[in-house]
């Protein structure tokens, strides 16, 4: 019976994306019946065979020794706050951009980037049924982190339509960083981390698919280079110094959106506490979920116990949850184990938001930061939808 409840699980799930989507008649369902099936065999090979897990895995490392070297110049700054028990969210998440963004900016200047965008995102894009770019972002959310993704694609995201920059906003919501993957996996079962981060990557594309489909032509579907923005290319050493004092705006801007973002959940829930002590906005998201929660396949029971996770989760960070569990979470049944490690494995929360708007106000023009910013809640619903799917495809495997 309880499978049986999970794939309802799925449908509804889809449905509920269908229902919040812009445009029902322009989704191309061709493209999302192939993803889905896609992630059917992702899912079942990576659930049951241990090579899939470690090809990630190497993934990984090598997007967290890119982390671990821009850590270096962050040390000789600032040597109290690198490689401490509790790095600060600042200096663990944001200040690697400082490297990271002119690293990709030099690949972008010298022609090297966009070429590799063009291909590869051409081979995705068959599959996919997504243009290039978005293609390929996709590659990069699974291990760059959603600031970091972002900020390495501004050149892109200044040229695409404001359409497509939503797109782009909504898929950052289910990023996770090479970086903490270690972190996970000690917190938490190792092969469902691993299992969630490609699985999660598929279910941005059919969520953004669904609730923003948009289609361009061959000619819009180009990958933006340095000469297609000036006439001629800027001095290199001047365009470098250029690229670095935007990436350090780009961290004093997201960390303002995220501060503000936080204290502004801090005080309805202060509010809330005042109106009754049990209320507050995690008791609430809680309750919302059950249903969801319920779907994934659980008893009622479990389903609570889920869904108050979920919530918490929401209003705070998948660390805060995983903190809690890391404790019990071995002796739980293996699709609870699985549903709760796979959902909590992404940065689909409030705080996410403040840093993808955060990092489009750095980025873009105020016209399509403003039409970003005016689809938030699609954004919140978007990284939802993801972590119920990623958790409802990999738990059908997993009983």
């Amino acid at each position: 019976m309880y499978i049986a409840i999970n794939i309802l699980g799925l449908c509804v799930f889809i449905g509920v994306a269908f229902l919040f989507s812009k445009k029902k008649h322009e989704i191309n369902w061709r493209s999302i019946i192939v993803m889905i099936g896609l992630n059917l065999l992702l899912s079942w090979f990576l659930t049951d065979f241990s090579i899939g897990r470690v090809i990630v895995k190497g993934a990984a490392d090598g997007f967290n020794a890119l982390v671990q070297v821009a850590y270096k110049g962050i040390e000789f700054a600032f040597p109290s706050m690198v490689h401490v028990k509790n790095m600060d969210f600042v200096f663990s998440s944001l200040m690697p951009i400082l490297m990271i963004v002119p690293m990709f900016d030099i690949l972008t200047y010298i022609g090297f980037l966009p070429w590799i965008i063009k291909w590869i995102g051409k081979g995705l894009a068959k599959i996919t049924g997504q243009p290039k770019f978005e293609s390929f972002f996709a590659v990069e959310m699974m291990f760059l982190g959603n600031t970091e993704a972002l900020a390495v694609s501004g050149l892109q995201l200044k040229t695409i339509s404001k359409e497509r920059d939503l797109t782009l906003a909504m898929m950052s919501m289910s990023c996770v960083t090479a970086s903490i993957l270690g972190a996970y996996t000690q917190m938490m079962p190792a092969q469902f981390i691993l299992t969630a981060i490609p699985i999660n990557i598929i279910n941005s594309i059919i969520v953004t698919n669904i609730i923003n489909p948009v289609h361009i032509t061959e000619e819009e579907d180009v990958i933006a280079k340095m000469s297609d923005e000036k006439n001629a290319k800027e001095p290199f050493f001047s365009f470098l110094g250029d690229s670095i004092l935007g990436a350090g705006k780009l961290i004093l801007i997201i960390t303002a959106n995220v501060i503000a973002f936080v204290a502004l959940a801090a005080l309805i829930d202060k509010i809330l506490g005042i109106i009754h002590p049990w209320l507050s906005l995690e008791h609430l998201l809680g309750i919302v979920m059950f249903p969801f929660a319920w779907l994934m396949g659980l008893n009622p029971q479990d389903s609570f116990q889920l869904a108050q996770y979920m919530g918490t989760k929401l209003v705070t960070n998948e660390f805060v949850v995983m903190g809690q569990v890391t404790n019990t979470v071995k002796s739980l049944i293996p699709h609870y184990q699985a549903v709760l490690t796979v959902f909590l494995t992404s940065f689909a929360n409030f705080s996410t938001v403040g840093m993808i708007i955060g990092a489009f106000k750095g980025l873009v023009d105020r016209k399509r930061n403003d039409y970003v910013s005016s689809n938030v809640g699609l954004m919140l619903v978007s990284g939802i939808l993801v972590s119920l799917l990623s958790a409802g495809f990999v738990g059908l495997f997993v009983w």
